[in-house]
């Protein structure tokens, strides 16, 4: 029998994370495709929203832990608390991004998510951060510059603020939850959906919605939306917040490709150059982890 050597352990546990994330960037890039067919406002599209991913979240725990709901609630302590309304944030912020700016430019600004996260990681975890990241870090931030730009006479900089702030949230939610990983990540998704819809009920009508807005809403809600968000929390446990972060990068490739094929919404130039550096840039780092780990 041959003995598995800590090297090889931890590479298998990295790339079970790294898997796990790009399952979860997957199901997060479909978000812009049911929050478009909604048809209703953004805070009625984030009320919805909210509303089914803590009675998702809220039923699976149920089902699936022995502790039940209160008691994984209670065990995960003020850490669950946090990353509950850093979704909050993270979840709003988008939502109200995709209806102020092009889907294209909100998931290519979330593409920031590894160098705020990496910079979270450095100042609270006291990772550390290779010469490797660093560049990567610094070729996004070029691509996201490029791609803001594009924004500066259209009207939508609002929304591009907006993505700013949502990505934000969510690279200091993957830090926390790195920090803790007995926090369960069904818990934190399920009460930031909560606090969601806590907050919108009071400025939505929630009688006067259609069937088929309640149908869509219930499918993103229920099903894609909090899985993937959940999916992007467990990979943590597995590997780095910049590492997973930039994996979650491919939600920003696919987002601009069903909104082409949803909507026919064709990215501005400056969308395009900046996703260009972008995607030259994770795939420089991707192949850069592949050489590492063998």
């Amino acid at each position: 029998m041959t003995d598995t050597t800590p090297v090889e352990t931890a590479r298998n546990i990295r790339l079970k994370g790294l898997g796990i994330a790009l399952l979860g960037a997957l199901l997060m890039s479909l978000d812009p495709v049911f929050i478009r067919f909604s048809g209703v406002s953004e805070l009625e599209t984030s009320f919805l929203f909210g509303l089914f991913t803590a009675i998702s979240m809220s039923v699976v725990i149920q089902l699936n832990d022995r502790r039940g709901l209160v008691k994984v609630l209670r065990d995960s302590g003020w850490p669950l608390l946090v990353a509950g309304f850093l979704m909050l944030g993270s979840a709003s912020g988008l939502v109200f991004a995709i209806k102020n700016t092009s889907i294209a430019n909100t998931f290519l600004i979330f593409s920031a998510t590894p160098a705020i996260a990496a910079a979270f990681s450095w100042l609270f975890l006291k990772e550390k951060v290779t010469r490797q990241t660093l560049l990567a870090i610094v070729g996004v931030f070029i691509g996201i510059a490029i791609v803001v730009s594009g924004s500066a006479g259209s009207g939508n900089w609002l929304g591009d603020l907006l993505a700013v702030f949502a990505v934000s949230c969510l690279a200091l939610m993957m830090t926390l939850l790195r920090k803790f990983p007995e926090v369960s990540r069904m818990g934190a998704v399920g009460f930031g959906g909560f606090l969601l819809a806590v907050v919108m009920f009071f400025f939505t009508e929630p009688a006067t919605f259609s069937a088929n807005t309640w149908l869509i809403m219930g499918a993103m809600g229920l099903f894609t939306a909090p899985f993937g968000r959940v999916m992007s929390m467990v990979a943590t446990r597995y590997a780095t917040a910049t590492e997973v972060s930039m994996t979650l990068m491919l939600e920003s490739v696919l987002a601009p490709v069903w909104a082409y094929l949803f909507f026919t919404e064709v990215p501005g130039i400056n969308s395009i150059l900046g996703g260009a550096v972008i995607l030259i840039t994770i795939l420089a780092y991707t192949l850069y982890l592949t050489k590492e780990d063998s």
